[in-house]
């Protein structure tokens, strides 16, 4: 029997669900739109021997965001998550890749409450960090997935356009799916990052700077300088991250971003660093902060 995960699919009513039950897959029990007055969602995976492992996830919340997936090769589910709510337009994407940075996805759960979370960390799940219920009102509702062997975050970047994006995909890098400017206005901005299985290629340190001391302070450290603004076009202070290699810290296994206040301690408690500089300083967007698991 397979091991990995070949197949995804999603609900939206119960003909669905019958239908994915007679094709052998397999229903994640927790409601994708809890909290909301919507019908139920539900994510549906398989595990088929001779398939290709799925990789990759990725979630799209504007139509922007679907070309450089879509050129890059991924396969859309056609399904909106946020169906039934005023919410954004959620729809998930999956991608069977083979370079030195996929690794087969092996397990994929759902968290409906912050408190879930730090079981997830524990056990080393990656969180997408685009809430389902983005715009839709209901609980936080967030994806994650596990690993066939432990991954580590061996490069981080950012863009301020969609205009790399293919490229980066093509490249093996991951966009977490959830924007720095989010509720700021100016451009869409997205950390991406790639995953390695060897703990020795990975970063093992990362910051975030948000004012010129900080910035100056980075650079005499000697950290590498993502250089995209994670407030541009915002009129906020200019907010940078920072990546480093030093030998006896940890590897950084994960990162996703936290917008929901009630995830910050729950994170920590984990075991994770939640960075606590808001990227959306000096504007009036969503307070957001990145979460880095060593």
């Amino acid at each position: 029997m397979a091991t990995y995960i070949t197949h995804l699919a999603v609900s939206l009513n119960e003909s669905d669900e019958k239908s994915l039950q007679s094709q052998g897959f397999k229903k994640i029990e927790a409601d994708l739109k809890e909290g909301t007055r919507a019908r139920p969602i539900h994510l549906w995976y398989k595990k088929q021997a001779d398939s290709k492992p799925i990789t990759r996830l990725q979630l799209t919340f504007n139509a922007d965001m679907d070309d450089g997936l879509i050129n890059a090769g991924y396969v859309k589910i056609a399904k909106n998550l946020n169906a039934g709510t005023r919410g954004n337009e959620i729809y998930l994407w999956y991608f069977k890749g083979e370079t030195e940075y996929d690794t087969p996805i092996v397990d994929i759960s759902v968290t409906t409450h912050a408190n879930a979370e730090a079981g997830m960390l524990k056990f080393n799940y990656e969180r997408l960090a685009c809430d389902v219920n983005r715009h839709a009102g209901g609980n936080w509702i967030h994806i994650w997935l596990k690993r066939e062997k432990q991954t580590y975050i061996c490069d981080i970047t950012a863009t301020d356009n969609y205009g790399s994006d293919k490229n980066y995909f093509d490249e093996g890098y991951v966009r977490v799916d959830e924007d720095t400017n989010r509720g700021a206005g100016g451009a869409y901005v997205f950390i991406w990052h790639r995953q390695t299985t060897d703990p020795k290629r990975a970063l093992t340190d990362v910051q975030i700077s948000t004012n010129d001391d900080e910035y100056q302070s980075f650079q005499q450290q000697q950290y590498t300088l993502v250089d995209a603004d994670l407030n541009q076009g915002t009129g906020g202070n200019p907010v940078y991250l920072w990546t480093k290699k030093m030998q006896g810290n940890d590897p950084i296994k994960s990162i996703t971003l936290i917008l929901n206040p009630a995830a910050f301690h729950v994170h920590e408690r984990a075991g994770a660093r939640v960075i606590g500089k808001n990227l959306n300083t000096g504007n009036r967007g969503s307070v957001e902060y990145l979460s880095v698991h060593p």
